[in-house]
C-alpha cells in the first residue's frame, strides 16, 4: 500500500469516526442536560432546532421505506401483530413502545446490509488496490454481515444500558414504597407517588411505575398489572418483587412485612454481588499485568544490566 492511499484510509476513518460520535452526542444527549431541559418552565417555547428538523425528516424517510425494508429483513411492518414476540419484548426491555421503533429497526437492518458492501467495493475499487477476489468477496461479505447485526449490537446494548438504570433505581424506590405503605398509603397509591417523586431522578422507573398505574385504572387486575411490569422491564429483582407482591395481594398478608423482607433480602444480593466482582478483579488483573505492566517493569530493571553487559563482552571481544 502507498503512502497517499494509507494517508486517504486514515483520513476516512478519522472523518466517520467524528461524524459517529457528533450523531451520537446529538443523537443521546446527556442525562443531566435532558433532567435541566424538564426542569425548565413549559411556558417558555423554543423554536425547533434544525437538527430536531432533520431527525424529523429522516425519521419520515425510515418510515417511508419500512414497508420495503422489513419483506428485505424478514419481518413486516404491517401490524404490530405481525412483529416476532422475542423482539417486541427486547424492544420493551428497551423502552420503545413506538411502532416507528420496529419500522425503523428493519429499515436500518436493511440499509446497512446494502450500504456497507457499496462503500467498502468502492473504497477497494478507488484505491486501485490488487486484491485476491477470494479476499475482496470475503470483505463484502463481512461489510454485509456486519451491517445486518449492528442494530441487534444496539438493540442489546439499549436494553442492557436501560435496564442497569432501572437496577440502580430500583433500591431506593423499593425503600421509598416501603416507607409509604407503613404511612398508611395503599400499594397503587405508593407506586404512583413514588414514580411521581422520582420522575426527575430515575424517569426510567417512574415511567414504569407510570405505566403500571394507568393500567390499573384501565381495569386490570392488580396482579396482571404487575406481571406487565415484569414482563416490560425483565429484570430478576423486579420479577422477584411481583411475586411477592401477588403473593401478598393473594393470600392478605402485610404488603409493609413483605416489602421489609425482599428488602433485606435484595441488600443481600447486592452484597453477594459486590463481593463477587471483588473475587473475580485478581483474575481479570493477571491479563494486563502480564501484557502492559511486567514487560515495562523488567525493561525498567533489566535493561540496563543487559546494556552493560553487552559492553562487556564487546570490549573482551575486542580484547
Amino acid at each position: 500500500m502507498s503512502s497517499f492511499s494509507f494517508v486517504f484510509v486514515a483520513l476516512v476513518f478519522a472523518l466517520t469516526l467524528s461524524v459517529s460520535l457528533v450523531l451520537l452526542s446529538l443523537w443521546m444527549p446527556k442525562p443531566g442536560h435532558e433532567r435541566l431541559t424538564r426542569l425548565m418552565s413549559a411556558n417558555q417555547p423554543t423554536p425547533p432546532h434544525a437538527w430536531r428538523r432533520s431527525k424529523n425528516r429522516l425519521q419520515s424517510a425510515l418510515l417511508w421505506f419500512s414497508p420495503w425494508a422489513a419483506s428485505f429483513s424478514g419481518g413486516s411492518s404491517d401490524a404490530p401483530g405481525e412483529a416476532p414476540s422475542a423482539l417486541k419484548q427486547q424492544f420493551a426491555h428497551a423502552g420503545w413502545r413506538s411502532f416507528a421503533a420496529l419500522q425503523m429497526y428493519f429499515t436500518s437492518k436493511t440499509m446497512l446490509t446494502l450500504l456497507l458492501p457499496a462503500v467498502a467495493w468502492l473504497v477497494i475499487t478507488g484505491n486501485s488496490w490488487t486484491l485476491h477476489p477470494m479476499v475482496q468477496t470475503s470483505v463484502l461479505i463481512v461489510c454485509a454481515t456486519a451491517g445486518y447485526y449492528l442494530p441487534n449490537m444496539f438493540v442489546k446494548w439499549c436494553v442492557q444500558r436501560r435496564q442497569l438504570a432501572l437496577l440502580h433505581a430500583f433500591a431506593d424506590a423499593l425503600d421509598l414504597l416501603r416507607v409509604c405503605v407503613q404511612a398508611g398509603l395503599g400499594l397503587d397509591a405508593a407506586m404512583e407517588r413514588v414514580g411521581r417523586e422520582m420522575r426527575y431522578a430515575r424517569p426510567e422507573l417512574s415511567e414504569e411505575f407510570a405505566l403500571t398505574g394507568l393500567a390499573l385504572r384501565a381495569g386490570s387486575s392488580r396482579a396482571e398489572a404487575l406481571r406487565g411490569l415484569s414482563l416490560r422491564v425483565g429484570l430478576k429483582d423486579i420479577d422477584a418483587l411481583v411475586s411477592v407482591l401477588i403473593q401478598a395481594d393473594r393470600f392478605g398478608s402485610s404488603v409493609s412485612d413483605a416489602l421489609l423482607v425482599h428488602s433485606d433480602a435484595l441488600r443481600s444480593q447486592r452484597r453477594l454481588r459486590a463481593e463477587e466482582a471483588a473475587a473475580k478483579l485478581p483474575v481479570k488483573l493477571l491479563i494486563p499485568l502480564i501484557f502492559c505492566v511486567f514487560p515495562s517493569l523488567l525493561t525498567v530493571l533489566l535493561g540496563p544490566v543487559v546494556v552493560t553487559l553487552s559492553h562487556q563482552f564487546s570490549k573482551t571481544a575486542g580484547a
